[in-house]
């Protein structure tokens, strides 16, 4: 089997200009087949506030109305992904920003208004593993916002971390697949004011105890859900931590069964 890096970057590092330059630069000479997956949360944030558009969260989940999802649209689709895809193409890399309403690469559904009306947020459904396929197979890095579509005209604002792991698992049944989720901090940690603090190894049983420990919280939680169920999905490996891990040359938070 080809290796496939599913490799999903969020947080404060799409702000960054410095620090997304040297991630892409590492993505340019990492070794085998490549998706990005990226979110752009805060620059939303943003540009909400520029456009004195109020945001809504619930839990850390942003609650999308039409205008916001337009707003998000044209960010995430337009801004961030065109953004990445030129810079990667300044390297060398010849890559295709997307949505998941193109190729009809990822179907969602519109989440239940109950407990909570996210408006409109969606659950993926669907990943498309042939589109992604061909693109990579014409020596395309696919560069996935996160944006889904119904498959009846509309669109949805999706978690990217679960976009990743979706894509991660609807690829395993052709290549060997490695999910990372990069982002500003080193890894998952002890102790969030250190750090160094990293849980190097979390394991079925051990997340059980660090949720018990109040150690696993808030943002961290979606994307170890995630994680564990990309791992019984058939991804062989996950990490989580900073953009050097990709590359092996830092420690990060590795997770096994």
């Amino acid at each position: 089997m080809d290796k496939l890096s599913v490799i999903k970057i969020g947080g404060a590092l799409i702000e960054d200009k410095e620090a997304l330059t040297v991630f892409l630069s590492d993505v340019a000479v990492h070794q085998g087949l490549k998706i990005i997956v990226h979110g752009g949360g805060k620059k939303a944030t943003q540009w909400a506030s520029k456009m004195n558009l109020p945001v809504k969260m619930h839990q850390g989940r942003r609650i999308t109305d039409e205008d916001t999802l337009s707003l998000i649209t044209a960010v995430y689709g337009g801004l961030v992904n065109k953004s990445i895809t030129a810079s990667l193409q300044a390297l060398g890399v010849n890559s295709i920003g997307i949505s998941g309403a193109d190729g009809n690469a990822i179907q969602a559904s519109k989440r239940p208004i109950e407990p909570i009306d996210f408006g409109f947020v969606g659950d993926v459904t669907q990943v498309n593993p042939l589109f992604f396929d061909q693109l990579l197979q014409l020596n395309q890095l696919p560069v996935c916002c996160a944006i889904t579509h119904d498959g009846k005209g509309q669109l949805l604002n999706t978690n990217a971390d679960t976009i990743a792991a979706e894509i991660a698992k609807a690829m395993s049944n052709k290549y060997d697949v490695r999910l990372y989720y990069c982002f500003e901090l080193n890894g998952v940690l002890e102790d969030i004011n250190q750090p160094e603090s990293i849980i190097e190894t979390i394991t079925t049983d051990s997340y059980k105890q660090l949720l018990s420990d109040g150690v696993i919280a808030d943002g961290m939680l979606p994307k170890l859900h995630n994680a564990f169920d990309a791992l019984e999905n058939g991804v062989t490996e996950i990490g989580i931590g900073s953009t050097k891990m990709i590359q092996k040359d830092c420690k990060y938070t590795s997770i096994r069964k």
